[in-house]
């Protein structure tokens, strides 16, 4: 007799075989026992969770000679026939190969016709988001309104790509992946049941492997009998599916805590020669260390690492690891895992991370120059963003250099309209801002108000870094210089670090936080320091004095002699 698989020989022959889908199974159970069905379900959920199955159960069961019962009777000719796929009132249909519109339309026909066989017609419709946009849009009516002896299931792997007018008219239960546990329970009993001696990590792993899908659990698991016979172990399971052992990666990462390079590049090329691929070593060895970081933080947790089978040799294999050290190193493993998917040479890149591992660099290459204004306790993501925000300032104010050498007006000079008022230009930031002139604020370079906001600078600045540390980053370069009752003046060196300061969102927040510290709204006011040093040298130049001498006078003779010989004296009377 020809061998069946044994995910089609130990396919679910009642609702309560379907294995960790109790939520749907108990609710289609109700329904049935109180008559309470609808005339649509929608089945959607992974691949091998038994969508497919539980509809087909659903069919039998409304059609029980028995019935409608809470499980079908499958003894009974209307459950045998189903079941052999001979029933014409019962239609399976696959919309991947059958998604045009005219089929839909022979469904929407045939509807109104009576079951001639079983009690109720029964439309089961597989991948239904293959279905184009007209073939939905003929069975909507359909779908919202068929007859009563109509029963429709449609099943889905991708319910996103389904209209919501399909949705809305549907009863939707979504199945779940399969919890582990529940999976080996599974496999263990159809390994008992087909007389197979299977070890519990063996089986473990194979669960593991597929994802939730009982499904690919049974056709793995098939194939691993096919190779081992009626034994199966953990070394067989792991030569068969190309897996990597714990122990693997466990002397890997001792040798990475013992930062021994050439020991950790060994075990690499074992790997390599073994035909494991590196992207697939890259990966399990993240998930080796992120069970480690669990193990360590989270009590209980060893129902969140199921990939461990012996938790306290695991426990003894990252002893030597630090919670912060763990960190680290998911952060770099995970960095080259995306590298990793763009290079020609994954090896390379796998060699490398553990070489970073083993050389003990406390953060990635991004973040190897952090920004001056970040501190050394921020994370590496941070450094990496003000390191490019860094290089991308001094960029700028290059471009600006080489502008105002150029010839051409910056902003801090600006030009003037016909009443000599400064015009605003755009600065090198994008935002429109008006110039301010230093000088109303000089009689307040040392008041009692600045000396104030000085003593609580360093507490400003780290709640600004604390709310949002990428505004921290260009406020740090600005200066407490005046400050009067109601306003505080910063004077910014960078000409970008002071536009960005004045952005409405970040001018908000450094405003919220000053009020908070000093204990009063003070509005924020910023300027170039280089404008400030020139108006403080010009208010301590002494002025020039100002004086009014009376001019010296022409004797009387003189005028007279001067006016005859200019006009004449025919024209000149002289009176005393």
């Amino acid at each position: 007799m020809a061998h069946i698989a044994l995910y089609r020989t130990w396919r679910p022959q009642t609702f309560r075989d379907i294995v960790g889908q109790q939520h749907i199974t108990k609710t289609l159970q109700n329904a049935l026992r109180e008559g309470r069905l609808s005339h649509a379900y929608l089945f959607n959920g992974p691949r091998g969770t038994g969508k497919t199955t539980a509809a087909k159960l659903l069919a039998r069961a409304v059609n029980c000679e028995r019935g409608p019962a809470e499980e079908p009777c499958n003894e009974c000719s209307a459950c045998r026939r189903i079941l052999e796929g001979s029933v014409m009132d019962v239609v399976e249909i696959d919309a991947a190969s059958n998604r045009g519109v005219e089929e839909i339309r022979d469904i929407r026909d045939k509807v109104k016709y009576a079951p001639t066989e079983v009690r109720q017609k029964v439309y089961i419709i597989d991948e239904v988001h293959m279905l184009t946009t007209e073939a939905f849009n003929a069975l909507l009516k359909t779908l919202e309104e068929p007859p009563g002896h109509v029963l429709f299931i449609l099943a889905t792997t991708e319910p996103h790509r389904l209209p919501a007018t399909i949705i809305s008219r549907c009863q939707r239960f979504d199945f779940r992946r399969v919890p582990l546990e529940e999976q080996v329970a599974r496999l263990s009993l159809i390994c008992e049941k087909e007389q197979v001696a299977a070890e519990p990590e063996a089986l473990q792993y194979v669960a593991r492997l597929s994802d939730g899908g009982m499904r690919d659990a049974l056709s793995l698991l098939d194939q691993v009998i096919a190779y081992t016979g009626d034994r199966v172990t953990m070394e067989e399971v792991l030569a068969i599916t190309g897996g990597i052992g714990m122990e693997s990666f466990g002397k890997l990462a001792s040798a990475i805590a013992g930062q021994d390079a050439g020991a950790a590049l060994a075990i690499i090329e074992q790997l390599m020669q073994e035909g494991k691929s590196a992207e697939k070593c890259m990966e399990n060895l993240l998930y080796y260390f992120r069970d480690a970081l669990m193990l360590k933080l989270v009590p209980n947790a060893e129902e969140w690492t199921d990939r461990i089978t012996d938790v306290a040799a695991f426990r003894d294999q990252i002893g030597a690891f630090s919670n912060e050290r763990l960190f680290q190193i998911i952060d770099v493993l995970n960095r080259y895992q995306t590298e990793m998917k763009y290079s020609a040479q994954p090896q390379t890149i796998f060699e490398v991370a553990v070489l970073k591992l083993c050389a003990g660099s406390e953060a990635p290459a991004a973040a190897a120059a952090p920004a001056k204004a970040a501190s050394p306790g921020a994370g590496p993501e941070v450094m990496a963003e003000l390191a490019a925000l860094q290089r991308k300032v001094a960029q700028l104010e290059q471009k600006l250099e080489q502008l105002a050498r150029s010839g051409a007006a910056s902003p801090a000079q600006g030009a003037t309209g016909r009443s000599g008022a400064p015009i605003s230009r755009p600065s090198a930031a994008g935002i429109r801002k008006p110039a301010v002139k230093p000088d109303p604020y000089l009689p307040y370079a040392d008041s009692p108000q600045l000396k104030q906001a000085l003593g609580k600078w360093g507490q400003v600045l780290q709640l600004v870094k604390e709310r949002k540390i990428t505004v921290h980053a260009w406020l740090v370069d600005g200066e407490p210089v005046a400050a009067t009752d109601d306003e505080l003046v910063l004077a910014f060196k960078s000409a970008m670090h002071r536009e960005t300061t004045e952005k409405p969102a970040h001018k908000e927040l450094i405003e919220q936080v000053l009020e908070e510290t000093l204990g009063k709204k003070l509005k924020l006011v910023t300027l170039m320091m280089k404008e400030w040093k020139e108006a403080l040298a010009g208010a301590e130049e002494p002025a020039e004095e100002m004086r009014l001498e009376a001019e010296e006078t022409a004797p009387a003779g003189d005028v007279v002699d001067e006016a005859v010989r200019l006009f004449g004296e025919d024209l000149i009377v002289v009176k005393e």
